[in-house]
């Protein structure tokens, strides 16, 4: 038999420690909380900011990111692009399954670099912020250049991420500690 550290059953092609996987899944459902209190937070300045100005979104002016890369995905996958109907519903599995998976990277590796999870949280949120959504969705372009947007539309994306961030750590070091 394996070690009671071992997971998979003796044999298996890929072993992976159960740290890695209760890590996976302390970091998986920090990043979904993270997410939807992120979506909230957006929410909030969004409704905060029409009270004072006409509303700011990020990357103003086309449809969100999440949905040209779920219409994206469908034109790899199916062919053809998502119909209208399925656009905001994609675009909320997109940004889900972002969250979730970002989630899980930071939970491998905040459990194999403790290192990780100073400052609660905040500089992962900041390298999403500058990887996924600064240069990345550029990069894809799934957005234009970054230069092109207010400073303001880089604060909302930035204090978005940050929000995320802290929420996953916070959720993920309960959800490990009750892994053990």
């Amino acid at each position: 038999m394996g070690s009671p550290e071992q997971v998979n059953p003796p044999g298996a092609l890929l072993a992976v420690p159960a740290h890695v996987w209760r890590g996976a899944v302390a970091g998986a459902i920090g990043g979904l909380i993270g997410a939807v209190v992120m979506e909230r937070f957006q929410s909030f300045w969004s409704w905060a900011a029409a009270q004072l100005k006409p509303k700011r979104v990020a990357h103003a002016g086309s449809e969100p990111a999440t949905v040209k890369t779920a219409d994206r995905l469908s034109e790899i996958v199916l062919g053809k692009p998502l119909p209208d109907d399925a656009k905001a519903p994609a675009g909320e599995a997109v940004h889900y399954s972002m969250g979730i998976a970002t989630g899980m990277i930071y939970g491998v590796l905040a459990d194999r670099f403790p290192v990780t999870t100073r400052g609660i949280g905040l500089p992962f949120g900041t390298l999403v912020w500058l990887g996924v959504d600064e240069i990345g969705l550029w990069r894809l372009r799934l957005a234009k250049i970054p230069t092109s947007y207010s400073v303001s539309v880089h604060l909302y994306a930035l204090a978005s991420h940050l929000v995320y961030g802290a929420t996953t750590e916070v959720v993920r070091r309960g959800v490990r500690t009750l892994l053990g």
